[in-house]
């Protein structure tokens, strides 16, 4: 369970600091707007320039903190032995697009997280022997996008039999579709920040030929041939930095999707969206589970 946040608390992957701990944090930056990939080009034989598209660079967070124990020096180098730990495990700093999770509390904002890896923590002992460790911490969220700490998420069934055929035992009232044609439901979703977010789509069967379109925008992802039995299911992940497709065992199931599904344009606007999804099922019990995290461009 993610610790329980105060104003001006930061969880650094499970370790409090902040108000009401022993390291005080005396000032944060890098949490304005992000730094700019700029892409612009000089005009040939003329003055100026032409301007390419900007996109938003990592977002470097540093931290400006002091720790103080009066009187206690070990609890000050247990405190950056902490920060070592959290910072130091294997299957984040050696799996490419794992980080650690570093949640904010602002006053009067909710709880928002970044997914970085740690750069520096970097303690100054000169006066450790009162209890008093000055600290640089320096975290790079290589996806810029603050996120709500709480996931939401939402089920969809079909809505329709289809398939051509009755699944026994058969239940009044019965709706019957051709065969040829996949069953549909429209469902919402919403996305209650401001930037764009990305969701996590898991397809339990049975059920076959998906696709899944985000109304508003036409942008689809089809699954033609792929064919779920009951129990089964496969997870199309699309936030940056994974961006992948797997089954319910890990195993690679992208070569399902087709060339023109695009994940790294299927993402949530702002506000309220419609999610429609089709695929054959005569059991009425296929699913599509849609989890995301609202998204932010500010704290």
């Amino acid at each position: 369970m993610p610790l329980d946040l105060i104003d001006w608390q930061y969880d650094l992957g499970g370790v409090l600091i902040g108000t009401g701990t022993t390291v005080d944090v005396i000032e944060t930056t890098g949490l304005g707007r992000p730094p700019v990939r700029e892409s612009d080009v000089d005009q040939p034989s003329m003055d100026g320039q032409f301007a390419g598209p900007d996109h938003w660079a990592g977002r470097q967070v540093q931290i400006d903190a002091a720790i103080r124990t009066p009187g206690s020096p070990a609890a000050c180098h247990d405190m950056v032995a902490a920060l070592q730990a959290v910072t130091d495990p294997a299957d984040v700093r050696l799996v490419g697009g794992q980080g650690m999770v570093l949640r904010i509390k602002r006053p009067g904002r909710p709880v928002k997280r970044l997914t970085v890896r740690a750069r520096r923590v970097d303690p100054e002992y000169g006066q450790v022997i009162h209890g008093y460790v000055p600290l640089d911490l320096e975290f790079l969220a290589h996806d810029p996008t603050f996120y709500a700490d709480e996931e939401s998420t939402t089920e969809l069934p079909l809505g329709w039999l289809a398939g051509g055929g009755f699944a026994a035992p058969v239940v009044a009232p019965v709706y019957v579709q051709d065969g040829t044609v996949a069953a549909d439901r429209p469902g919402w979703v919403t996305n209650a920040g401001s930037a764009d977010a990305w969701p996590i789509l898991r397809v339990m069967g049975p059920c076959a030929n998906v696709t899944i379109t985000h109304v508003a925008s036409g942008r689809a992802l089809a699954l033609p041939t792929l064919n779920l039995a009951a129990g089964r299911w496969v997870e199309i992940d699309t936030r940056p930095g994974y961006r992948t497709v797997t089954w319910d065992n890990g195993g690679n199931a992208s070569t399902y999707l087709s060339p023109s599904s695009r994940i790294d344009l299927f993402s949530i606007p702002p506000g309220t969206s419609e999610m429609r999804w089709t695929a054959f099922d005569n059991t009425n019990s296929g699913r599509l589970r849609v989890t995301w995290r609202d998204a932010y461009i500010a704290l």
